[in-house]
């Protein structure tokens, strides 16, 4: 268990701060795990799924944008959507980390964009 910690840790993780976690439901009735981080989090060169979203007054997330990609670190560093994102008011980042490969990462990426269109 501890491998796996450390290879799905952030870089920029808080001390015995585990990240909160949420459920995404997608179109087809899945339910995907995602860890909830700050905006501005720094990740492992990891593959895996990611939402920018903020939370609605009574404290339900609400995605901006969703997508998913090879490598958390490489593709969210400098990402073009994030000043839209932040913009549209984007406090958070939620990630799914996947090796399941492109294929089941865009299943994921459309399963979810069709029941929570950005």
């Amino acid at each position: 268990m501890n491998l796996l910690k450390h290879l799905f840790s952030r870089h920029s993780q808080e001390q015995n701060a585990p990240p909160a976690f949420v459920r995404w439901p997608g179109q087809s009735g899945n339910q995907y795990p995602y860890e909830i981080h700050p905006i501005d989090t720094a990740f492992r060169p990891l593959p895996g799924n990611y939402m920018y979203a903020k939370q609605s007054e009574d404290g339900e997330w609400i995605p901006l944008y969703i997508a998913q990609t090879r490598d958390m670190h490489q593709r969210l560093e400098g990402h073009e959507k994030l000043q839209d994102a932040i913009e549209n008011g984007a406090t958070h980042i939620h990630v799914h980390f996947s090796t399941t490969g492109q294929a089941a990462r865009c299943t994921e990426e459309r399963d979810l964009v069709l029941l929570w269109p950005p």
